[in-house]
């Protein structure tokens, strides 16, 4: 016991005691990076977690900064792994919208439409698929 009724920097109603050191801002920002970076390719994972373990990972810095934390380390590495997921989904989302708008995609919708087997909707792959390898 520290100070009346503080053990290891909280109090006995469970909040901070004051000068206690908060490193949440830290373990959240490695946590959702870690996880961001695990699940780049769906826009959730990468971009949402991403941008919220780069905010969390400053913020815990600075209070890193301030003496208020002691994870400062940790913080920025949850930046960089949630600055690094948010760029690679960034990526990915912005390839996948330029094959959807693309006009090789839009050739495949109508080869699909007309192809009334299913042999024909496999040469539709094809011919998607070696078209897009061409370029």
């Amino acid at each position: 016991m520290t100070a009346a009724g503080e053990h290891y920097g909280t109090r006995q109603d469970g909040r901070a005691a004051p000068g206690a050191r908060r490193n949440g801002f830290g373990i959240a920002a490695l946590v959702l990076g870690l996880v961001g970076a695990a699940l780049f390719w769906t826009v959730v994972g990468g971009i949402v977690l991403g941008l919220l373990a780069l905010v969390f990972g400053v913020l815990g810095h600075r209070r890193s900064k301030r003496g208020l934390a002691t994870n400062g380390v940790m913080s920025l590495v949850g930046a960089v792994i949630g600055t690094l997921a948010l760029l690679a989904s960034s990526l990915l989302l912005a390839l996948g919208v330029a094959v959807f708008k693309s006009d090789d995609f839009k050739s495949y919708q109508d080869c699909l439409q007309h192809a009334d087997t299913k042999s024909d909707r496999q040469q539709c792959a094809k011919d998607f698929d070696r078209d897009v390898s061409d370029r």
